[in-house]
């Protein structure tokens, strides 16, 4: 009986010592925990190892052929930096419908995410927008195709007060304008008597009339009609395809975007009317729009920086990598976009920058930087940018032939 009263308890202290040790080691475990997580809480924050690129343009709605076109060359170029392995990019692309409201929000977001550098908008009133949101945030931006003076300049209709931070990769209305004039009138064989269709609610549209019609006259060049149109009536062309014809004209230069055109080019082969037709960069993308007979937009002309036919390395590799991704030949928006990229590489390492700048660190070392290199890119060789964030380079013509662009050799 006392044997079996001494083990039990023996047993009793036992237990009690192993409870004790394990409060013990919860105890210190609990401690080790806590201590963990408050080192962890004071622990600096990793520092960013990629730069933030940011971005709208329509991936919705009537324009998306150009917002498209301009995501996937950004992304194709991004691939390509990243892949050699120095600083890294990343990108990040809002959909904007080519409306002005969704455009502000779009930037909001952007802004919010932490990007660093922009490709502001795809088009212009868009870009018009929101260009003095940039300034007033003071982040740097350079727009693969926002062409109106607006999107540059907060006086645009004299071209004045640069916002100076949005840059363009595209040419100016004014300068489409001006060197579509000087091409019609370089080339005579192309037609003697213009008529114009340009859309008179748009800056794009009109802002490369502006100057075309100026530049006409000064070149002696005879305009024998002028047509309009806006957003009540942009479905049909009956009117101004009848005018252009009874006028006698045999080129039709249309300054606007590609859906109004293929409705143009509709109208016109309806009509039994096959001038000369000439274009600009809107009109860049006309080949892929859904449901048109792209046989109706052979012999077109297109002023424009890029030809995909051309046969340098760059282009080919560049042409190659988005027909795989994409199966269709890029467009003039997406070169300018692959270009954007490029160009804000070559100036972040010029000037030094990683990913733990500020955006007002980028954006003083960017402009810095556009202002004074020069760079080549698939758009043109030794391009150069103004202080008012104007891209000067060399404009080429071509001509859509069996489907699909073809430069024009001089």
């Amino acid at each position: 009986m006392k044997n079996s009263k001494l083990l039990k308890k023996t047993a009793a202290l036992g237990a009690a010592a192993l409870l004790a040790a394990s409060l013990a080691a919860c105890g210190s475990s609990g401690g080790s925990a806590a201590s963990t997580t408050a080192a962890a809480a004071n622990a600096a924050p990793e520092a960013p190892t990629a730069i933030k690129i940011g971005g709208s343009g329509p991936l919705t709605g009537g324009a998306a052929v150009y917002g498209t076109a301009v995501k996937i060359a950004a992304e194709i170029a991004v691939e390509e930096i990243n892949a050699k392995g120095g600083q890294q990019y990343e990108l990040k692309f809002e959909d904007d419908a080519h409306d002005p409201e969704k455009a502000v929000s779009a930037y909001g977001v952007l802004k919010d995410w932490g990007m660093q550098a922009s490709l502001a908008t795809v088009t212009s009133a868009p870009g018009a927008a929101v260009a003095s949101m940039y300034k007033d945030d003071h982040i740097f931006g350079i727009t693969p195709s926002g062409s109106s003076l607006a999107v540059i300049y907060e006086d645009p209709d004299n071209a004045a007060n640069p916002f100076g931070n949005v840059f363009q990769m595209c040419f100016t209305d004014p300068n489409q304008g001006v060197a579509s004039a000087d091409y019609l009138s370089a080339h005579p064989d192309l037609g003697s008597k213009i008529a114009v269709i340009y859309k008179n609610d748009d800056n794009y549209s009109s802002g490369i009339f502006a100057k075309f019609k100026a530049e006409a006259a000064e070149k002696g060049l005879e305009i024998v009609y002028e047509g309009t149109f806006d957003d009540s009536n942009a479905s049909d062309f009956s009117v101004q395809i009848q005018k252009s014809q009874a006028a006698g004209a045999d080129v039709v230069y249309l300054p606007i975007y590609y859906e109004p055109a293929s409705l143009i080019l509709t109208k016109a082969a309806a009509e039994g009317y096959a001038p000369t037709f000439f274009g600009n960069d809107g009109m860049d993308g006309i080949l892929a729009l859904e449901g048109f007979d792209t046989s109706l937009a052979e012999g077109v002309y297109l002023l424009t920086p890029f030809s995909a036919d051309a046969s340098d390395d760059l282009t080919k590799n560049f042409v190659a990598k988005y027909q795989e991704r994409t199966g269709e030949v890029p467009n003039q928006f997406a070169a300018d976009a692959y270009d954007c990229i490029y160009a804000i590489a070559q100036a972040v390492d010029a000037a030094g920058l990683d990913a733990s700048a500020s955006p007002s660190e980028f954006c003083d070392a960017l402009v810095g930087q556009f202002t004074s290199m020069t760079f080549n890119g698939l758009t043109g060789q030794d391009m150069t940018w103004s202080a008012s964030g104007e891209v000067s380079k060399a404009p080429k013509a071509v001509i859509i032939k069996d489907g699909v662009y073809v430069g024009v050799e001089d």
